[in-house]
């Protein structure tokens, strides 16, 4: 039997979600596994892995070949790493203990390094939140201009209406006074 680590997709449509699992090659995608090594979800940026190492390991130390998906996921996590340095030791290549510390010393530097990437995307998150609150405020200045504007119109031309209307009164009462002191002198 041809053992395989591949996804099986789970989520919704468009949202998908993967458990890695080792199954049969000749079983369907999604269907029978024999058992499941972790999750897979590419939705979050960085992608979540959720992987059992020892499982992973074991399952290539027995001759599981991965697709081309979870190869680069066993990669990202070192387990293909891991799977190198056994090799040269079973060869006499180097002691376990000199495999121990290189695989220490590299996952530390893939730490750092997603880390750094973690710490540059909130970086990324912030500027873009101080740029477009700077661009609200900016927006939200100019609708207040031009607000008080419009107020300041408005009261100009209720000062000129007001102004009109007693400019208004005062010529029409020295004309209705004159026209009511001629009214009584004629009668």
């Amino acid at each position: 039997m041809a053992v395989k680590i591949r996804l099986a997709r789970h989520g919704k449509k468009g949202y998908a979600f993967y458990h890695i699992v080792a199954a049969d090659s000749r079983a369907p995608r999604d269907g029978k596994f024999i058992e499941k090594l972790g999750t897979y979800n590419p939705n979050t940026n960085p992608a979540t892995i959720d992987l059992n190492f020892e499982k992973a390991l074991d399952w290539l130390l027995k001759g599981a070949q991965p697709t081309d998906t979870c190869r680069a996921i066993l990669s990202y996590k070192g387990v293909l790493y891991k799977k190198h340095l056994l090799g040269g030791v079973a060869k006499g290549a180097f002691s376990e203990s000199d495999a121990e510390a290189r695989f220490n010393k590299w996952l530390g530097d893939k730490e750092g390094r997603i880390a750094s990437k973690n710490d540059k995307l909130a970086a990324d998150a912030r500027s873009a939140e101080k740029a477009r609150m700077a661009a609200e405020a900016k927006v939200n200045e100019e609708r207040a201009k031009a607000i008080a504007e419009k107020k300041a119109a408005a009261e100009a031309a209720a000062r000129e209406a007001e102004a009109a209307a007693q400019a208004e009164e005062g010529a029409a009462a020295p004309a209705e006074a004159s026209a009511e002191g001629e009214a009584p002198a004629e009668a």
